[in-house]
């Protein structure tokens, strides 16, 4: 047992997939300077409980941070996966913030990943549990994940500041991922959604339905956006409300818009209830979200922007063969994707652009990742 040979990064962008590619590639990290400059220095309460997550779900992980939080050592141990675990992502962000990390860890896990996650189901900043539902858990399958096992169970919302929500999330292992050609993305068939509403009333779901449908109707048929409220105790902890769309192509893509309108976190208790900002109406919500959805769409490609990232990781884990996808404009989160690709796995892309569509082929080789700890059947 020599002294460990942590790889050196500095700054805290990009640290989800710093520390999910240093859990699979089995790389130590050492980060420093972690927002060194910032007034309130070091990591965040999100970024730690992100650590907290991953070592329940690892076993032999060591976790080292400095008093300030601008240093952060951290060893990765054995992916084990589990049955009924629970963790609280806390109230600074949102499910969908932890969701992603996990389900690329827990793929590669020991045993079936079985959780139970308590915190923000839907903000307007990360995706929320429905768009991760309807689109994230759709698009592992491309890959060969198999679908019996992966599943997102939405107990009771939560909206911010004050969270409240959980849900219940079941990931099954794999031995490894599948290459992808991906580059049809086809024509859009259908748009499904749902709304949900918590602590406010009902009729909030069904106006953003009908401003929604009023711009969906002009141009295809097959528009059903269900409604979700939830009253009681499965309406979580703080009032809000939201919709989140998904058009379903005719080549099996999936292209996701959702929002939330809640009290922004923070907020609640700081200021006199006269002072309290205006929230968006209902309306104006289900507009904006329907024509953020049309503009997804327009810009092409077989995943949405916020799922280029994911989409990266998946073909550089994929097998060692060639894997060609089309996006959209290449969003800021996706170019951080692989440069994080390229520093952990050795995998690089090659970047093609298509200008009569306005699209981007990406042609790279997976680094041909295997489960190695994976309980053969």
């Amino acid at each position: 047992m020599g002294k460990t040979a942590y790889k050196k990064l500095k700054g805290s962008q990009s640290l989800r997939q710093r520390l999910v590619l240093s859990t699979l590639a089995n790389t130590p990290l050492l980060i420093q300077d972690i927002r060194a400059e910032d007034t309130w220095p070091g990591l965040r309460p999100h970024e730690v409980s992100l650590l907290r997550l991953l070592e329940k779900v690892c076993d032999d992980c060591v976790v080292e941070i400095n008093e300030t939080g601008t240093k952060l050592k951290y060893k990765p141990g054995t992916i084990m996966g589990g049955k009924n675990l629970v963790h609280d992502c806390g109230v600074s962000r949102s499910m969908g913030y932890f969701l992603e990390p996990l389900i690329l860890v827990a793929l590669f896990a020991k045993k079936p990943l079985s959780i139970r996650l308590k915190g923000i189901t839907n903000d307007s900043k990360d995706p929320s549990v429905d768009t991760f539902r309807s689109t994230t858990l759709p698009m592992l399958k491309h890959f060969g994940v198999p679908s019996e096992g992966l599943e997102l169970k939405i107990e009771s919302r939560g909206a911010p500041p004050r969270g409240g929500g959980e849900v219940i999330l079941t990931v099954p292992t794999v031995e490894k991922l599948m290459a992808v050609n991906w580059l049809d993305e086809g024509m859009v068939k259908r748009i499904r959604g749902v709304t949900f509403s918590t602590r406010v009333s009902s009729q909030f779901e069904n106006t953003m339905i009908h401003a929604a449908r009023g711009i969906f109707n002009h141009l295809l048929p097959d528009v059903h956006i269900f409604t979700d409220h939830k009253a009681g105790s499965q309406a979580g902890k703080s009032p809000g409300y939201g919709i989140s769309l998904v058009a379903e192509t005719t080549s099996g893509c999936f292209i996701s818009a959702d929002t939330t309108i809640s009290y922004a976190q923070g907020e609640v208790g700081e200021i006199e209830d006269e002072e309290k900002q205006e929230l968006t109406p209902p309306d104006n919500v289900g507009e904006q979200i329907a024509s953020f959805l049309l503009e997804e769409i327009e810009q092409g490609g077989v995943v949405d922007s916020t799922h280029q990232g994911l989409l990266f990781l998946l073909c550089a884990l994929s097998e060692p063969d060639f894997s060609k996808i089309r996006v959209g404009k290449l969003s800021a989160y996706g170019i951080e994707t692989l440069r994080s690709v390229r520093d952990f796995l050795g995998v690089t892309f090659a970047i093609k652009p298509d200008p009569s569509t306005g699209t981007v082929i990406l042609r790279g080789m997976g680094c041909g990742y295997k489960n190695l700890s994976r309980k053969v059947s």
